[in-house]
């Protein structure tokens, strides 16, 4: 089964409205984001109750990235703005954990560099390709969300003993599989653009162009001669 789904240019415009359910999730998680900062960084990460709060909205959010684009598929609430926001919140949902958990000395600053660099890179890849058409999560990138996700939460919760060891084993769990699906994302994003149909259009296109030249040089040099 293609894991490239069709190309979004030859499908009909969309008759979603922009404010629906999805996108409200949409919004909310990204509203989301501040407070978990302040609940994540209170006291310099000291405060264990305000740490199980930012580890119980980290977890919410996560369950709406979800479920928004699920019901917008389901229903038929596909927007461009909820096309464009939802990778969007998720980064910024990620990263503001990511480069917390770092800030307060719970997570090396080369993992987190690593993961971020790879997820904004996969965000412009898919601005990049998204007039050719949208690249479907492969199973790798399934279980890179997931166990990302658990990573995250574990690292998180004030934990400490035997379970803060073991949060160390998911995410370098979490960081290979978001390295290897970051290089598969790259080779299908550019196969996509050499095989979407707007790329094969683009290109007879322009065969029939340079035969239209040629055509049109070999008639004034026969002119000429």
């Amino acid at each position: 089964m293609s894991s490239v789904l069709p190309d979004p240019a030859a499908t009909p415009p969309q008759t979603a409205k922009v404010v629906n359910l999805p996108n409200a999730l949409t919004v909310l998680r990204l509203a989301v984001v501040p407070l978990f900062v302040w609940l994540l960084l209170a006291d310099g990460g000291m405060d264990d109750t305000r740490r199980w709060w930012a580890t119980l909205f980290f977890a919410v959010a996560i369950i709406t990235d979800r479920y928004d684009g699920m019901i917008a598929r389901r229903t038929n609430q596909v927007t461009e703005f909820g096309k464009m926001a939802d990778p969007i919140a998720d980064k910024a949902l990620t990263g503001s954990a990511l480069i917390g958990l770092s800030a307060l000395g719970l997570l090396a600053w080369w993992v987190t560099l690593a993961i971020l660099v790879r997820e904004l890179g996969v965000t412009l890849l898919r601005f990049w390709v998204i007039r050719h058409g949208v690249i479907a999560a492969s199973r790798g990138g399934k279980a890179k969300t997931v166990v990302q996700a658990l990573a995250i939460g574990l690292y998180l919760m004030p934990l400490s003993g035997v379970l803060a060891s073991v949060r160390w084993w998911f995410m370098g769990v979490a960081l290979v599989l978001t390295l290897v699906t970051g290089l598969d994302y790259v080779v299908r994003a550019v196969r996509l653009r050499r095989t979407s149909a707007r790329a094969m259009r683009n290109a007879t296109a322009r065969r029939a162009a340079a035969g239209r030249d040629a055509g049109d040089a070999g008639r004034r040099t026969d002119t000429a001669a």
